[in-house]
């Protein structure tokens, strides 16, 4: 999920199907899921996790989505922190590999076609996922993940800094938004920020693709 380069903006494609665009996706990740895991198995995204957790004022064990669970490593990072964290995935097989190695919960479902509890979780760890969400669709499923936190829970998520622009990107559709562009869409589906950074930690801000943020329901 970590990509960068668009190959086609939003006004390329002239508003492309969205069935498609989700059909197309999928079936990238499906692909090279294999791939994918093994390329990804070792990132460090603990400075992420903690971001979330330490804003949750609920007592643990906190209920958690891993929203966009991929294969399944930061769902198994966060049962081993001892809470119950359900993942959510569109890859059927991204699905198969999260439940074989993490023994959780986890749902196969479109982002955009979302059937989420209200009010179930304490904290959504959203890593490198709602970048596929067309934005046209952004404000829906952004109000359907602040629906389903509890009272005061708490949504992480990670992004590809960009213009604003959204497109093809090696066969998968990623929107890349900027700060502003993103704070808007974050507080007119009703959230709070509590902090942001851009990643990776350390380096000058031209070399950090990633704006993380963490915000409040």
């Amino acid at each position: 999920m970590n990509q960068t380069n668009t190959d086609k903006t939003d006004a390329d494609n002239n508003e492309p199907d969205l069935a498609g665009i989700t059909a197309a996706t999928l079936d990238n990740y499906n692909q090279v899921a294999a791939d994918f895991r093994e390329g990804t198995r070792d990132h460090d995204v603990s400075q992420n996790i903690a971001a979330l957790l330490r804003h949750i004022a609920a007592a643990p064990p906190l209920m958690l989505l891993d929203f966009g669970c991929g294969p399944g490593r930061d769902l198994k990072t966060l049962t081993s922190l001892g809470h119950t964290a359900i993942g959510l995935d569109g890859s059927e097989q991204f699905v198969a590999m999260a439940r074989a190695d993490t023994g959780c919960e986890v749902w196969q479902q479109d982002f955009l076609k979302l059937e989420l509890p209200a009010g179930r979780f304490d904290g959504i760890f959203a890593n490198a996922s709602l970048q596929h969400v067309p934005g046209r669709e952004l404000p829906r499923v952004l109000k359907q993940l602040h629906a389903a936190l509890k009272p005061g829970g708490v949504l992480f998520c990670s992004l590809p800094r960009g213009d604003n622009v959204e497109g093809w990107s090696r066969h998968r559709y990623s929107a890349f938004h900027d700060k502003a562009a993103w704070w808007a869409f974050m507080n007119d589906a009703g959230f709070t920020e509590l902090e942001h950074y851009y990643r990776p930690a350390g380096l000058p801000r031209e070399q950090q693709p990633w704006l993380a943020s963490v915000w409040q329901a």
